[in-house]
C-alpha cells in the first residue's frame, strides 16, 4: 500500500501543480476579453481569434482544473443523503462511486474524443469563422483533461481504500473533528 499512496501523492502533485498554473490562464482571458471589448467599442475593431482565444483559454481551466478541483474535494456532490450517513460508509459511496462512474465515464471520453483530436490534428483544421484559430489545440484538452482527472480519481480512490484499511489517517473526519471542537 505504501507504494500505491507514494504514487498517489505523485498525482496530486502533479495535479496541484498543474491546476494552479492553469487558473492564471482566467487572468489572461479577463485581459484578453477587456482588451477586446475596449477596442471594439473605441475602435470599432474586433477579431474572431480573439473571442476564440478566450474560448480556448477557459476551456483549459475547466479540463485542465477538474482533477485539481477533485483532489480540493470541491466537486459537485448529492449531499442530501450523503452526508446523513457515517464516515465509513461515505468513503465505500466514493469507493464505489469512483469505480463504477467517474473512471469509466473518464475512460469513455478519452477513447471517444482521442479520434477527433487525431482527425483535427492531421487535417490542421480551422475555425470556419474569418480569422479563426487553429482547432486541434482545444481538442486536445479533452483526452488530457479527462486523462487527468481519471489519474487523480485513481489517486482519490487509493486514499479512500488506505483510508478504509487504516494505512492513512481521514483528513476529512479530523477537519470535521476540529470543526466540532470549535
Amino acid at each position: 500500500m505504501s507504494s500505491l499512496l507514494a504514487v498517489s501523492r505523485a498525482i496530486d502533485a502533479l495535479n496541484t501543480f498543474l491546476g494552479k498554473s492553469v487558473a492564471w490562464l482566467l487572468l489572461l482571458d479577463v485581459l484578453i476579453s477587456s482588451i477586446n471589448a475596449i477596442t471594439r467599442k473605441l475602435f470599432d475593431l474586433s477579431s474572431n481569434a480573439w473571442l476564440e482565444a478566450q474560448w480556448y483559454l477557459f476551456s483549459a481551466v475547466f479540463l485542465i482544473a477538474a482533477a485539481f478541483t477533485l483532489l480540493s474535494n470541491e466537486h459537485v456532490k448529492v449531499d442530501l443523503v450523503y452526508g446523513q450517513l457515517s464516515r465509513r460508509r461515505q468513503l465505500w459511496i466514493e469507493v464505489i462511486g469512483t469505480v463504477l462512474f467517474l473512471l469509466p465515464f473518464c475512460l469513455i471520453t478519452i477513447y471517444l474524443s482521442v479520434p477527433l483530436f487525431l482527425s483535427k490534428f492531421a487535417s490542421g483544421e480551422v475555425s470556419n469563422n474569418t480569422g479563426g484559430l487553429v482547432l486541434w489545440p482545444v481538442w486536445a484538452l479533452i483526452p488530457i483533461g479527462f486523462g487527468l482527472l481519471a489519474i487523480q480519481g485513481f489517486s482519490e480512490l487509493i486514499k479512500r481504500i488506505a483510508i478504509l484499511r487504516g494505512d492513512l489517517p481521514d483528513a476529512v473526519a479530523i477537519a470535521d473533528a476540529d470543526a466540532g471542537a470549535l
